[in-house]
């Protein structure tokens, strides 16, 4: 059965710089290849006519009205019985934004010129497929080099089933919901430090804010039992071809109790070898 795999995501997010690591590794790599067709090229192999073993094709909103098929696309694939995975690229606002007015270029789906209108359009146009995603790669802090390394990783740790990677993110819900979550947890009914005078001004990276908020019965049942469960429930996910996992966890501001949290379950699946991404979103 052919490997298979599926390179999307935002553009300037490197999905071209991704596609020359899997050509290194082996890859047959198709670039802008409208969905309708890969089942066309799919067919080709099963009935022996090309000899491929690894196949990789890069689709994304370059297809324009050819993309639109990309859900129905994958559908039929899954009822082919193929073997696929999704490797999604993406990166910040403002690291996306530098790269543009670096390069020149102009967004593909920006109407009037903006670049973030762009961005914040394909987002919204990606969605359904982030969530399809087997691996979620964050390039706004890497170099070309950098993304090559994870890429491997990810592939050689792939075949010992060891790449499963967790998102740990902390947010405030009073700046907005997290909107790219697989879980969202609510944390506000521990205690708030913010209302301690000697911790206000600190954060949940501060030790005296997390022995704070770590003490109370709750807190510890809370994390105990969701530990146990998203250890539990990752061999179900890898099983069927998810590799990322984003779980957030939000309190009133962003500041205490959610940054507490999320560093929490960092410290733990860290510990346990896993493969741990943190962001706090709504810190300074």
């Amino acid at each position: 059965m052919m490997d298979v795999m599926i390179v999307t995501g935002l553009s300037g997010a490197g999905k071209s710089q991704a596609t020359h690591c899997l050509e290194d590794l082996g890859y047959y790599c198709i670039d802008n290849m409208p969905p309708a067709l890969i089942n066309d090229f799919m067919n080709l192999t099963v009935q022996d006519k090309i000899k491929i073993e690894k196949a990789a094709f890069v689709v994304d909103i370059r297809g324009g009205e050819f993309f639109d098929d990309f859900k129905e696309s994958l559908n039929e694939m899954k009822r082919m019985d193929v073997k696929f995975k999704i490797m999604f690229l993406e990166a910040s606002d403002e690291v996306l934004i530098r790269r543009y007015k670096e390069t020149r270029r102009a967004h593909p789906l920006s109407q009037s010129g903006s670049i973030l209108e762009g961005i914040q359009a394909e987002r919204e146009k990606l969605a359904e497929v982030r969530k399809e995603a087997s691996y979620i790669l964050d390039t706004s802090t890497m170099k070309s080099a950098k993304l090559n390394e994870e890429i491997k990783k990810l592939l050689s740790e792939g075949e010992n089933g060891d790449s499963f990677t967790i998102t740990l993110e902390s947010f405030g819900y009073k700046h907005g919901m997290a909107l790219d979550a697989d879980w969202v947890f609510d944390v506000r009914f521990i205690p708030n430090p913010f209302y301690l005078a000697s911790m206000k001004n600190l954060t949940g990276n501060s030790k005296k804010v997390q022995d704070y908020v770590l003490k109370f019965p709750e807190s510890q049942m809370f994390v105990n039992e969701i530990h146990k469960l998203v250890n539990d429930l990752i061999p179900m996910y890898a099983r069927e071809g998810k590799y990322h996992l984003v779980l957030a966890f939000g309190c009133t501001g962003g500041q205490h109790r959610s940054v507490t949290m999320a560093n929490e379950f960092a410290r733990r699946f860290k510990e346990e070898g896993k493969r741990v991404v943190l962001i706090h979103r709504d810190l300074p």
